[in-house]
């Protein structure tokens, strides 16, 4: 398949996983007694990928993050030389869906009597961060050691249900239940990112709005999962099977 054609793959799929995940934050988490939580938006990420996965997995590989597509390289699952392209169109899916978000919630309440309304802030549209930013008020240092753990468990997650020795059908099943664990745990901690990209779109469209603070702390959302990321695509080359002449 033709890189340009993987990487437009790419861009559809971080589309829909920033449209459905933090768009579920937005839209559907915080509505009184029927609103999905905490909960569901972990589940409506991982649905995200679930979906994606049986969509475009063998057009693509269905990475929809930077994070997964440095991992599987350095585990030697893909070629360092389309990285780039790849992060690319996952950064353009991520930031066209976020903008989309905002335009969708800018209607909010406006045409019935006593709804909530949306306004933009340094929080709006499921935005990833520490400090003030967290949802629980957690800091720096615990926001990176919990995006590089979580990415490393992610990665190590991806590698495995994907190794050839495995049950491959199932991949799509283990790696979206597995991202919804991980926003499960970690949503309070920095609203869980694991993925510069989805950390990005967002971050970017409230930049545009006058809200810088989360674009100041995008750092951290591409420095954590990239390590972890690496670091699991190092550590599962350990349990390759050692082919001897």
């Amino acid at each position: 398949m033709p890189l340009m054609t993987r990487a437009l793959a790419e861009l559809i799929g971080t589309f829909w996983l920033v449209l459905g995940g933090c768009g579920a934050a937005v839209f559907a988490a915080g509505v009184p007694d029927v609103g999905i939580g905490y909960l569901g938006v972990s589940f409506a990420f991982g649905l995200t990928v679930l979906t994606m996965a049986y969509a475009i997995g063998h057009i693509s590989g269905c990475h929809l993050n930077p994070a997964v597509s440095l991992g599987l390289a350095v585990g030697g699952r893909f070629p360092f030389a389309d990285v780039p392209v790849y992060v690319v169109a996952q950064v353009l899916g991520a930031i066209v869906a976020a903008f989309l978000i905002w335009f969708i919630a800018s209607d909010m309440g406006v045409h019935k009597e006593g709804q909530a309304t949306f306004t933009l802030a340094a929080n709006s549209l499921a935005v990833n961060g520490y400090d003030s930013l967290s949802p629980q008020g957690y800091g720096l240092f615990a926001g990176l050691v919990t995006e590089i753990v979580m990415t490393a468990m992610f990665l190590f997650i991806i590698l495995g249900a994907t190794d050839k020795r495995g049950i491959g059908t199932h991949a799509g099943l283990a790696i979206g239940l597995a991202l919804t664990l991980i926003h499960l745990i970690s949503i309070p901690i920095t609203n869980t990112s694991v993925n510069p990209a989805r950390s990005t779109g967002p971050a970017l469209a409230l930049l545009t709005g006058g809200q810088g603070q989360a674009a100041g702390q995008l750092w951290l959302f591409w420095v954590g999962p990239l390590i972890g990321a690496a670091i699991a695509g190092v550590v599962y080359r350990l349990f390759e099977q050692k082919h001897t002449a």
